[in-house]
């Protein structure tokens, strides 16, 4: 049996594989080509720019602000901090006032008599006066007692009377009926005080004790 090889037909009837540039070009229209003009995009972009600008700033001006309200409240209460410690105790150290002002009566009418008869009720006073005052040490509350002879302040000294007094100038303290307290830079309570009103011509022309023989 001869070998039989099979027949080459050519397929003459078949299209022709179709060329990929040609294929390209024919999409391709005879007209130019239209491109959009970037000032078109600009315009459209230009105000949603200008938007979030706008927004930046504000978010910008908001946190500011609230950056300024947290230092102002921190400051704030630092300042009530200290005033706290500085003047906690006015309301309790004005209401002692008059604790140390009774014991102060009761020791101005010791005499040398009452001294040697009652002498342990008398250093009880003055031991309790003496504690009273080191309390308003701790607590930065101080005494306010003028000298004869100072000038009068009006804003640590309360006038109750005034009377001529030889060699003490007008203006002048001349006793000391009540003494005065500070808390810290702050008056507690002013000092009150008797004031000379002695004219100048009388001061001028009283004699100088402390020349004579």
């Amino acid at each position: 049996m001869a070998n039989s090889k099979p027949s080459e037909k050519k397929d003459t009837d078949a299209p022709e594989p179709a060329d990929p540039l040609e294929h390209m070009l024919e999409g391709l229209s005879e007209e130019p080509m239209a491109f959009d003009d970037p000032e078109d995009d600009t315009d459209a972009i230009s105000p949603k720019v200008d938007g979030i600008i706008a927004e930046r700033d504000e978010y910008k001006d908001r946190m500011m602000r609230a950056l300024a309200d947290a230092e102002n409240s921190r400051k704030r209460a630092e300042r009530d901090r200290r005033d706290a410690e500085t003047y906690g105790g006015t309301r309790i150290g004005r209401d002692m006032l008059g604790v140390f002002d009774n014991l102060r009566r009761a020791l101005d009418v010791v005499d040398d008599e009452l001294r040697e008869k009652a002498a342990g009720l008398i250093e009880g006073i003055e031991l309790t006066q003496k504690e009273l005052l080191s309390v308003f040490e701790k607590h930065r509350i101080t005494k306010i007692e003028p000298e004869f002879g100072q000038k009068f302040d009006p804003q640590m000294h309360q006038a109750m009377f005034e009377a001529p007094v030889p060699g003490a100038p007008a203006g002048t303290v001349i006793q000391v009926m009540n003494v005065g307290f500070m808390i810290a830079d702050r008056l507690l309570r002013p000092a009150q005080v008797g004031v000379s009103s002695t004219p100048a011509s009388q001061v001028a022309s009283a004699p100088d004790e402390s020349k004579a023989d």
